[in-house]
């Protein structure tokens, strides 16, 4: 048998049990030699397999402790919520928040805020002019005092210069209700979804581990005049987040 099928073989019986939860997480995976005299295989066969379930995010080998199955309790997201709350005409928790409260646990952020020239994709998303500045309020959100997912709003310098948006802390009422104030409720938004690997500073923010892609979702909300007012930009976990829409025919 050649020995891409064996590594793959060994893989598929570790990655049955932990779907099956004969391994739950948390638990210890057997040691190289256990694996390796269990299922005849080479070292070089075993290290191959894990290796596998490492990029899958199955497991995670810590160093002189041994290989463990991953923690696996993914926050559930569900984008349409947002939008409740736009011309509701009373506050709504920010929908993060409500994501994770709802499940009994405990949501934090950390909060910066500055002017800049955004990114040029968000200066694209905003149609913003050569130069033109954005208010961004930068979020790194925590569930249960472990960082998640950050979230990066960017607004257009010119609507919101002397709001709340512009200035630190949290807005308990949230942004979307402060643009309202302002004269750009949000009555249609566009969402981009894509998949890449995390840069080094976002896997340090966010702690990620080893071979865990991260999903980026972008949000743009326009106002009645059909103007771009707001680009929200979240990298989730792929471990960490699952992603749900509820759509109904008309």
């Amino acid at each position: 048998m050649a020995r891409s099928s064996l590594y793959q073989q060994v893989a598929a019986e570790l990655r049955k049990a932990i779907y099956a939860g004969a391994l739950g997480p948390g638990d210890q995976i057997p040691t190289e030699a256990e694996l390796m005299e269990a299922h005849r295989v080479s070292r070089n066969t075993v290290r191959l397999a894990l290796g596998e379930l490492e990029n899958e995010g199955l497991i995670l080998r810590m160093r002189r402790r041994g290989t463990f199955v991953r923690e696996r309790r993914p926050l559930l997201i569900r984008p349409q919520h947002e939008l409740l709350s736009l011309g509701a005409g009373e506050p709504r928790s920010d929908a993060f928040v409500h994501a994770v409260t709802s499940e009994g646990r405990e949501a934090g952020q950390d909060i910066e805020v500055a002017i800049v020239e955004p990114p040029e994709d968000v200066a694209t998303r905003l149609a913003l002019a050569d130069q033109a500045l954005a208010v961004v309020r930068r979020r790194l959100r925590y569930v249960d005092g472990q960082p998640y997912n950050t979230n990066d709003s960017y607004f257009p310098y010119v609507i919101v210069a002397d709001s709340e948006i512009a200035r630190p802390g949290d807005i308990r009422r949230g942004g979307n209700r402060v643009l309202e104030e302002l004269g750009h409720p949000q009555v249609r938004v566009v969402d981009d979804i894509s998949a890449r690997m995390p840069t080094p500073d976002e896997a340090s923010r966010l702690q990620i581990e080893p071979g865990t892609p991260v999903v980026v979702y972008v949000r743009v909300g326009y106002d009645p005049e059909d103007v771009p007012v707001r680009v929200a930009v979240s990298v989730l976990p792929a471990d960490k987040h699952l992603i749900r829409y509820e759509l109904e025919a008309r």
